[in-house]
């Protein structure tokens, strides 16, 4: 594609993958009512867990504008803060934010990830567009744009295993993203296409922060970097920035080519609303999602064995082969970010204390001996039917299982938990939870009279749908 997007005929037609996403985003209406409500809850939690993430100083100290003093007059807003942001530097920001604690939606499949990641790009621009009057946009605009994000990057991630080449999830985040916000700055199909071209090409990050020995708090910023850049190639997209058209299929130098160990990425399914319908929320605990289960499992065990700690011989885990894959870790945990994404840990603290809060990843709960002491004794296996239902798009369980062995050759009973609380199949009892949550993680950084005011907005959703998105921003503001 030339410039100016018209196609050059000495170019291929793009890869059809690309078409498919500019068709979506510019063609899906994303007028159901279970996935715009449910796309309202994910607003709702999102920027919740973003306000919260707001008292930990490893967050905040990295947000702002990228050099003191560069803020702009009609930025985009950063909730909870007084920062007004060019809409890149927005999008890094209430990214990181809402990533931080790693406590709200996730998406489990082939490939893993956290569609909601993409709000940080979408808020920005929108807010953005509003406060300089160049477009009339609304929170219904920003439900729908939600969708479809949850969409794109839910659906490539069903068949395609990124994490199986070392690539990191965030990375759909940036296609995803791109995709959305170059609609949503008006955007022509060639344009679309041309921007998320680009966005494949940028590769994608390693998952090194997210292993040990280097697990590390990158893995809180990730998305945000992913979903402010894909604001950047949105902008430079507008002013006519030329595209690749077979930057996936590209013999040598393309993606699949390249990082894909020379796959074709599969879509087995057309782009609608089904992820939004079907995203999992993480609403009792800040644990990596697929020990959600295992610690409502521990928790249930937790009053058998609270009296009996130094009498237990060994602790029998049973999960799926993704989570042994993932966040079955012995050894020394070095930072928070190591704890949250060790099964062992986030099964020993429920354990022993009957909780699991974001509070407990922090050194002084993790300097407790008993917790280690608890680790050593845990025995972490794939039980292959979890594996099974976890992969089964009618049932998309996350299913764990505790038993504990004591020295004197009594046990406790079998737990398993096959659905979290956060699942589809668990809507009716988790959204009045997850509106709780919401309530308790606004009154950590706002008034009663300004959390109110907050709540009311969201609390309905025609309401919600008809107000001005610089309006719903402004509710933010640090008072």
């Amino acid at each position: 594609m030339s410039h100016m997007g018209i196609r050059d005929a000495s170019r291929p037609a793009p890869d059809q993958l690309l078409q498919d996403i500019a068709d979506y985003v510019l063609n899906f209406r994303a007028d159901g009512r279970e996935a715009r409500e449910t796309a309202r809850y994910c607003l709702m939690d999102t920027l919740g867990c973003g306000i919260l993430a707001l008292n930990y100083p490893a967050c905040a100290r990295l947000l702002g504008p990228v050099v003191p003093g560069a803020e702009m007059a009609n930025g985009a807003r950063v909730p909870g803060t007084s920062y007004q942001l060019d809409p890149v530097m927005a999008a890094f920001n209430i990214g990181a934010m809402i990533r931080w604690l790693d406590f709200n939606d996730t998406w489990l499949a082939a490939e893993w990830g956290h569609p909601s990641d993409n709000l940080g790009g979408i808020l920005a621009v929108a807010d953005y567009l509003c406060r300089n009057g160049q477009h009339s946009l609304n929170m219904g605009d920003v439900l729908t744009t939600m969708i479809q994000a949850h969409e794109i990057q839910g659906v490539l991630a069903l068949e395609n295993s990124f994490n199986r080449v070392g690539l990191d999830h965030v990375l759909l985040v940036r296609i995803a993203s791109t995709a959305v916000i170059t609609r949503l700055l008006g955007g022509s199909r060639d344009q679309i296409i041309n921007a998320v071209s680009n966005a494949w090409i940028d590769g994608g990050a390693l998952r090194t922060y997210r292993h040990a020995p280097n697990a590390g708090s990158r893995k809180s910023w990730a998305a945000g970097d992913a979903t402010s850049r894909a604001v950047r190639l949105a902008f430079i997209a507008l002013r006519g920035e030329m595209g690749y058209p077979s930057a996936l299929s590209a013999k040598n130098w393309g993606f699949q080519d390249v990082l894909f160990k020379g796959q074709s990425l599969a879509v087995k399914q057309p782009f609608a609303s089904y992820v939004m319908e079907n995203v999992l929320f993480k609403i009792s605990f800040p644990a990596e999602f697929h020990a959600q289960t295992a610690v409502e499992a521990a928790l249930i065990l937790h009053p058998r064995v609270k009296n009996r700690l130094d009498e237990i011989a060994s602790i029998h885990i049973e999960t799926q082969e993704a989570g042994a894959r993932i966040i079955d870790k012995t050894g020394p945990l070095a930072n928070p970010a190591d704890r949250d994404h060790c099964l062992q840990y986030m099964i020993a603290i429920p354990l022993l204390f009957g909780r699991l809060t974001a509070d407990d990843y922090e050194d002084v709960i993790a300097a407790d001996p008993r917790v280690d002491q608890l680790r050593a004794k845990m025995q972490v296996n794939e039980n292959k039917q979890f594996s099974v239902d976890y992969l089964d798009p009618q049932k998309r369980a996350i299913g764990n299982a505790i038993t504990i062995r004591f020295i004197d050759g009594s046990s406790t009973e079998r737990v398993e938990v096959g659905y979290p609380i956060g699942h589809r199949r668990r809507r009716v009892e988790g959204i009045p939870v997850l509106i709780e949550k919401f309530k308790n993680n606004l009154a950590t950084r706002f008034t009663p009279a300004q959390a109110d005011r907050i709540l009311q907005a969201c609390g309905n959703q025609k309401q919600l749908e008809t107000l001005p998105v610089s309006d719903f921003m402004d509710l933010w503001i640090a008072e």
